[in-house]
C-alpha cells in the first residue's frame, strides 16, 4: 500500500514541473546584446526567431511568437 501512495506523489510531483514551465518549454533564448537597450536586455529565441527584452537579469520567461509584430 506505501508503495502505490509513494508512486501516486511521485506522478503528481512530476506533473507539476512538467506544466510550471509550459509556455517556455519551445523556446531557447540567445542573448544578442547588439540590442540591448540600457537596462533592458535583448534575447532572441533560436527556435521560433521571436525577440524579448528583460530587465531579471535572465532570459524572457513567456515565448513572445504569438504577439504582434510592432
Amino acid at each position: 500500500m506505501h508503495i502505490i501512495i509513494g508512486l501516486i506523489i511521485a506522478f503528481v510531483i512530476v506533473a507539476i514541473f512538467a506544466r510550471r514551465n509550459k509556455a517556455t518549454r519551445n523556446c531557447r533564448w540567445r542573448a544578442d546584446h547588439t540590442g540591448d537597450r540600457g537596462k533592458l536586455k535583448k534575447y532572441r529565441c533560436a527556435a521560433c526567431g521571436a525577440e524579448g527584452f528583460s530587465a531579471t537579469g535572465g532570459p524572457p520567461r513567456d515565448c513572445k511568437s504569438n504577439l504582434p509584430k510592432v
